[in-house]
């Protein structure tokens, strides 16, 4: 068969059909062809297109935790066939067009993938080797299925360790006594991770990465009663080997952090971050929660303002849940809940006063219903 007229055209002419098209066309367009595929994964094109096509901003799930129960010794039959591993896949949802999106993350060649977090169109995710008996921490672009695997950890930090990532490839790794940090620009010394002592009075709840700054909420309280404050560290160098984690306060704040039960931080719009949390009837030790509220502090001039309040319809959905999850950044939080098979949305985009709350259907399903997730900015331009 002759070939398409489409393929003898100028490869300049082609460029600027593609680049008129979405972002998620064009993905679907490199498994047309092999020319296509040749094409679109250019490194002209995609310089291109990333500078004229701006990310597409998802959420995205990370896989639920399994729980597997055991059969009595004494119990005659015989256990059943383990399952078979689903698919790796990375569901993420697209608030702009309110369709769920599937990424193949069969490219990569480990087992047992667990999508963790994000940074500038690249996610990172824990795997298995075949030729290593530890986890291993993978960063990959889905779009480009270019990928690549960091220095080796140890499997302890892959079950208990935080993990966050920034511009210029940062990545730490956080758990209650120790920091892990590794960087493209570590001198010359990129194959080794740094470590450094957190000297922190508990597990760091909601680490967040705020330009070069790490903030987290510890509990100073006591056994019986939680009291959560704000801290925060400037990122480690090269001659250090302990983070100066400092508590932030102020006296103006009052009782800002007694007021909401179990808080989280949130990443907010620039030098911003988001607390949420349940908002508390009274200031009793087992005191109900009204509704959920979202409190934003700006960074610079240290001040508190309420960012959102969940209409109280919506809210009936998670009164009788004890548990909740919060993920997002920016502008977009997302809620789960135990029993609950959809997603809360907040979205503050439009600049609303409050934020525009909404359902989020459709979502793949988990054991617990407790979904968790991370925010994705795909684009074709990132490279691992």
């Amino acid at each position: 068969m002759d070939s398409p007229p489409i393929y003898s055209l100028p490869q300049d002419t082609l460029h600027m059909i593609f680049i008129k098209l979405p972002l998620k066309h064009i993905i679907v367009c490199r498994s047309i062809s092999k020319p296509f595929h040749t094409l679109l994964t250019s490194p002209s094109f995609l310089h291109l297109i990333s500078s004229l096509h701006p990310p597409l901003s998802l959420l995205a799930l990370r896989p639920p935790h399994h729980h597997t129960r055991h059969r009595h010794a004494s119990s005659l039959s015989p256990p059943p066939p383990p399952p078979s591993p689903p698919l790796p896949l990375l569901h993420a949802f697209d608030p702009t067009s309110n369709q769920w999106l599937r990424f193949d993350l069969t490219f990569l060649p480990f087992t047992s993938l667990t999508p963790v977090t994000s940074s500038l169109g690249q996610i990172y995710l824990w795997g298995d080797s075949p030729h290593s008996p530890a986890r291993i921490l993978l960063v990959s672009n889905p779009l480009t299925r270019a990928y690549r695997a960091l220095p080796q950890l140890g499997s302890a930090w892959s079950k208990h360790g935080s993990v966050l990532s920034g511009s210029g490839g940062r990545v730490l790794v956080l758990t209650e006594l120790a920091t892990l940090y590794w960087c493209n620009s570590n001198k010359g010394n990129s194959k080794n991770w740094l470590k450094f002592s957190s000297n922190l009075p508990s597990k760091p709840r909601s680490p967040i990465l705020v330009g070069n700054s790490l903030y987290a909420l510890c509990d100073v309280g006591s056994p019986w009663r939680s009291l959560w404050k704000l801290f925060a560290c400037r990122l480690p160098d090269f001659e250090t080997t302990s983070l100066g984690w400092s508590r932030v306060e102020r006296n103006e704040w009052g009782d800002v952090f007694d007021i909401l039960k179990r808080p989280r931080l949130v990443k907010g719009v620039g030098k911003k971050i988001l607390m949420v949390g349940g908002l508390k009837s009274s200031f009793s030790l087992n005191a109900s929660c009204s509704t959920i509220l979202i409190l934003r502090l700006d960074l610079v001039s240290l001040e508190w303002d309420e960012a959102g309040r969940m209409p109280l319809d919506m809210y009936k959905c998670f009164q009788e849940s004890s548990k909740f999850k919060v993920f997002g950044s920016g502008d977009k939080v997302c809620f789960s809940a135990k029993r609950i098979s959809k997603l809360a949305l907040w979205d503050n985009s439009a600049a609303q006063c409050g934020g525009e709350w909404r359902w989020i259907e459709g979502a793949p399903g988990s054991g617990d219903g407790l979904l968790r997730g991370f925010v994705f900015d795909a684009c074709l331009g990132a490279t691992p």
